[in-house]
């Protein structure tokens, strides 16, 4: 009879779990996004931008790169910005090696674009078809992703929300904007810190393939981009 019971109740325990794991995934209330948001930026993440940002994420807990290294490690000598550049890329190595071996999914890829790493999410890969809203595979990516980003911490983020070519830029510019906001929202629900981000919606701008009916599928995506913080 112990054994029955022992057995019952883990097999409720697993049920249980799976349940949860493959509960569906909501994003929040509109209205609630500016709790989550709050002290993000909404614009592009230029250097501009990023310099006037450092101290505000530095007041919120943030680090650079140079302190990410361990005492033994830093060099004494030489000229500090060689140094710094060392690092970054070294750092943002790392960052692009973690993210690419965690994301061998369809529609996302992980590329290289100087000291920044970027992640193409195509959009049919976190959200849902025809709803505006993170699809379940899609939040469980951004969960791996924000488990990578906390351990990476020494690095800002720009969130940009892009579709394919629409006639009503006006339409575009919220869409992608939306797009943005939402996933921006799931990765504070995993804990990044607002303060690291920069959230923006580029509309039909950048495409990266033709606009034809495959094209246009590519071309609806968001695009994480991360930028060492020195």
């Amino acid at each position: 009879m112990n054994k029955l019971k022992k057995f019952i109740c883990v097999f409720s325990v697993f049920i249980c779990a799976t349940l949860i794991g493959c509960a569906t995934y909501h994003s929040p209330e509109r209205s609630t996004w500016p709790n989550y948001l709050r002290g993000a930026s909404f614009g592009d993440m230029t250097e501009t931008s990023r310099v006037a940002k450092k101290p505000v994420l530095l007041g919120a807990g943030g680090r650079t790169i140079s302190q990410t290294a361990e005492p033994n490690a830093k060099s004494e000598y030489g000229d500090k910005t060689t140094n710094d550049n060392a690092l970054a890329v070294a750092y943002m190595s790392e960052l692009e090696f973690a993210l690419y071996d965690a994301l061998r999914k369809p529609g996302i890829s992980v590329q290289r674009a100087g000291t920044d790493v970027v992640v193409i999410l195509v959009r049919d890969a976190i959200m849902e078809l025809n709803i505006a809203d993170i699809s379940a595979d899609g939040a469980d990516t951004l969960k791996t992703i924000s488990k990578i980003l906390k351990k990476y911490d020494a690095t800002f983020i720009e969130v940009a929300g892009y579709t394919d070519a629409m006639r009503d830029t006006r339409a575009a510019a919220a869409l992608s904007g939306d797009m943005a906001s939402r996933t921006a929202v799931c990765l504070t629900q995993h804990g990044i810190i607002p303060q690291r981000l920069f959230v923006v919606g580029r509309g039909a701008a950048r495409p990266i393939a033709a606009q034809d009916d495959i094209g246009r599928l590519t071309n609806r995506r968001v695009e994480i981009r991360i930028s060492p913080v020195r």
